[in-house]
Parts: C-alpha cells; structure tokens; sequence
C-alpha cells in the first residue's frame, strides 16, 4: 500500500488571507489567520497531484481519512514551546560562531570581545534567539576535540543575560551538559543527536528543547555526491523516525524543532526541492527552523551577481520560507532579514 503524505500549497497571506479564511475559502496555515492556503499536494513515492481542499470529501475513503488527519495538523494553533512563542512569525535565531574557520565568517568573533560585541549586537537587532558554536560543521570540517571547543564558548556562556533565549549548537554531549549548567536553553545539533550517543541521555536528563536537525554523514564527507531516494520524503521519515524513537525513550514533550538541513549532504537540486516543497513538514506538528543564511545555493542561483554576505539571495529565500509559514529562520544578518520581513509585511497588508 502506498504511503501518502499531504503537503499545503497555494498560500495567501496578510488581509487578503483573514478576509478567504472568514469566508471559507481556505483553510488557517499553523491556525495563523494571516496565512493560509486553498490547495494541498497530495504526495507518494510513485506520484503527486494537487487538488483544492473543497476536494477532498471526492478522494477514496482511506486517502481522505489520511489526508484529513493530515490537515488536522496543518491547521491547529501552534501556540509556543518553552522559552519561545510563535505569535509573530517568523521567529530570527542569530548565528554567532565562535570558530576561526566556520564557512562565512571563521575568525571574525573568535576573540571573546568581539564575540561579546557581536552577541549584543544580534540581540539590538531583534534576535528573539542566539545560536552559539565553538566548533565549524562546514562541508569537508572534521571535528575537533570537546575540550578545544569548550574554551572557546564557555567565557561567552558565562557573561550571558541568563533571561536570553541561547542555543548551543554543538554535536558533543558534554558540551551540551556544561552549556545547560551555564543557563543554554536550547541544544541545535546538526547531527540529528547521532554523532555523539550520549547526546540523547542528556536531553532526556535536562527535558531542554532542542532541534532535530538532518545531516546526511558527518559534515567532512558530507558533500561527496549525496543521494536520496526522494529527499523530501527521505527527510520526513528520518524525523517521523527520531520523533518516534525520541518517545519510545521518555523525551515525551513537545519541545521540539525541525531543520531538515539545508547544505547538510545536499546537493543545489536538494536543496531547491527542501525549500520550495518546506510545507510538507508542518503535518509533523513541529516547528520548523530553516538556515539558508549565505549558504552555497545563492551563488549557484545569482552566478555572477554573487557577493561576499548574500544578503540579497538570504533575505529573499527567507521571505519565501516566511510565506509558507516557516516558523524560525537561522541568520546571519539579523538587522537586514528583519528588516526585509518588516518591510514586506507591510507592503502585504
């Protein structure tokens, strides 16, 4: 039997969506008035087709109880999880990566002044959240040892407002354990917690919340010819899979991210149908966190129109994302993509 799964599609947004939601004409994207679609993508590993959600009391018995099931999901409020509320989506974690080679700006914060300055400065921005790393995941990085990466993080994690929203992004679980100790309210883990095992025994300990991130292979091997069956649904199992397995082991609440990963052992064709396809996720019933910030597939798309931060190719793949209710989006630029959402909601309302 085929596998189904039910993607929105056909978004509207700002008044134009409350006044069709009102009508109903569409139907409430994460229970979000202001966002809402009419269509959805019914999807298998064989086929797809798109029809009008006035059309789906007509599909077979077993595809609409799916379907419906679905869209149950699709459509209910996601209020907040801890620490964090979705009133006003999208949500901006910041990147702060105290390294001297990550991928964009390696060695620019590595001195703690300058990290400091900078951690403050996401914030003024409108950071509703700050991601910090000590160790580069970039394509072909290899990984360094805990004790390297903890000097490099700890004296940041130490000066922090502890009434700041921080993420640790970090694969190594005592890193994880050390960071809680210092007030970390989230655990971004770009291996999926698959890297280290016992990765999983200290979120289950502390019940922090943390992301499900997918990376296919560990991020020096990475980029050497990735391939999926269908990464869209390939991606979605591996988190209905984690999610599955996180409950089976006592993580039960519902203090949970998805980031399906976007440069993590995808190609640019990967990567295009993750982020024009990223609706599909929501029927999980999790938020989604998208970080497309100056990544490698806005040069592939602009060719001679690259530049050195991609702000252009960053903040229009955000509003995108924003348009199909993408709930967090990881960045560099917080002042510029927050100002290109503001603009834009106003232009659209």
């Amino acid at each position: 039997m085929s596998r189904y799964y039910t993607r929105a599609c056909n978004f509207y947004y700002g008044a134009k969506s409350k006044k069709l939601v009102k009508q109903g004409r569409t139907l409430p994207l994460n229970g979000e008035v202001t966002i809402s679609f009419d269509k959805i993508e019914i999807i298998s590993r064989k086929s797809s087709k798109k029809i009008s959600i006035k059309k789906i009391d007509k599909l077979s018995t077993i595809i609409k109880k799916k379907i419906k099931a679905d869209i149950k999901i699709i459509t209910k409020h996601k209020k907040k999880i801890k620490y964090l509320n979705f009133k006003n989506t999208p949500k901006i974690m910041g990147i702060l990566n105290v390294t001297p080679d990550s991928f964009s700006d390696g060695g620019k914060y590595f001195q703690f002044n300058l990290a400091k300055k900078q951690l403050d400065y996401l914030y003024k921005s409108g950071a509703d959240m700050v991601d910090i790393g000590g160790e580069s995941t970039r394509p072909g990085s290899k990984s360094i040892s805990p004790t390297v990466e903890w000097t490099r993080i700890k004296e940041l994690l130490k000066k922090i407002d502890k009434k700041k929203i921080i993420s640790l992004d970090t694969r190594k679980s005592e890193i994880m354990e050390k960071g809680i100790k210092l007030g970390v309210k989230f655990i971004n883990d770009v291996s999926g917690l698959n890297y280290d095992k016992n990765s999983i025994n200290v979120i289950r300990k502390y019940q922090i919340p943390f992301v499900i991130h997918h990376s296919l292979e560990t991020p020096d091997i990475m980029q050497n010819n990735p391939k999926y069956k269908n990464v869209l649904l390939d991606i979605y199992d591996f988190f209905e899979k984690k999610i599955k397995f996180l409950r089976r082991i006592g993580i039960n609440h519902n203090n949970i991210i998805l980031d399906p990963g976007i440069g993590f052992g995808k190609n640019l064709k990967h990567n295009m149908t993750i982020i024009k396809n990223i609706s599909i996720y929501h029927s999980l019933g999790f938020p989604i966190l998208l970080g497309m910030s100056r990544k490698k597939f806005i040069k592939e798309l602009s060719n001679n129109n690259d530049s050195t931060f991609r702000i252009g190719g960053t903040i229009s793949s955000s509003l995108f994302a924003m348009m199909q209710g993408i709930q967090i989006l990881r960045v560099h630029d917080v002042n510029e993509v927050n100002q290109g959402i503001k603009v834009f909601k106003e232009l659209i309302k």
